[in-house]
């Protein structure tokens, strides 16, 4: 079965090739032999303001960037989340672009006076890909994994999507052989669209 998967790549240096483009390209590589259509969309290649206000949030309308990745998300049946572990979250670019794309109207929408939320994003799946330097069950048994918690629950299995996958590649700066690994790894799950 042929799915459409976006690719959301979250390193926000466009200066160099970093291990988490590597990742991404073997992912579309083998989505691709896989008879899948894939898009990826570069955070760090888009130009867009930080919201600042609660009116930001709910009332200012997107800009047409944001909008066609809203357009590309809303496409896709699957969502590969691909970033770098920065002081124990997510990029700080990442997560602007997550509140420009992820507002009232595209993601879910306030029902009942905003005691309830509609969700939006229903029969979609996700694949959160983390890379870090320290080793992965440190970061998930002794840190709890709080940040990559953090964007499953209050992003988002909040707007429907789910199930939610991850792939936490912890010593990326190691053993090549071990880079190596998840490249093909990635591969793999490119070619069964997970």
């Amino acid at each position: 079965m042929t799915r459409h998967i976006i690719i959301i790549q979250g390193h926000p240096d466009t200066a160099k090739f970093h291990y988490g483009h590597a990742l991404a390209e073997a992912y579309t590589k083998g989505a691709k032999e896989g008879g899948h259509e894939i898009k990826t969309i570069t955070v760090a290649e888009l130009e867009f303001p930080l919201l600042r206000s609660y009116e930001d949030f709910y009332q200012q309308e997107p800009i047409l960037v944001i909008k066609q990745c809203q357009d590309d998300i809303r496409h896709a049946d699957h969502i590969v989340i691909i970033y770098p572990l920065w002081l124990g979250s997510m990029p700080a670019m990442l997560k602007a672009f997550f509140e420009q794309v992820f507002r009232p109207g595209f993601a879910m929408q306030p029902v009942e006076g905003g005691k309830v939320w509609k969700k939006l994003l229903k029969g979609k799946s996700a694949r959160i890909i983390v890379t870090m330097g320290m080793p992965a069950f440190l970061y998930r048994w002794l840190f709890r994994a709080h940040s990559l918690k953090s964007l499953e629950k209050n992003i988002l299995r909040f707007c429907g999507i789910k199930p939610i996958k991850e792939s936490l590649i912890g010593m990326v700066e190691g053993n090549p052989k071990h880079r190596e690994h998840w490249l093909e790894k990635m591969v793999g799950l490119g070619k069964r669209g997970q």
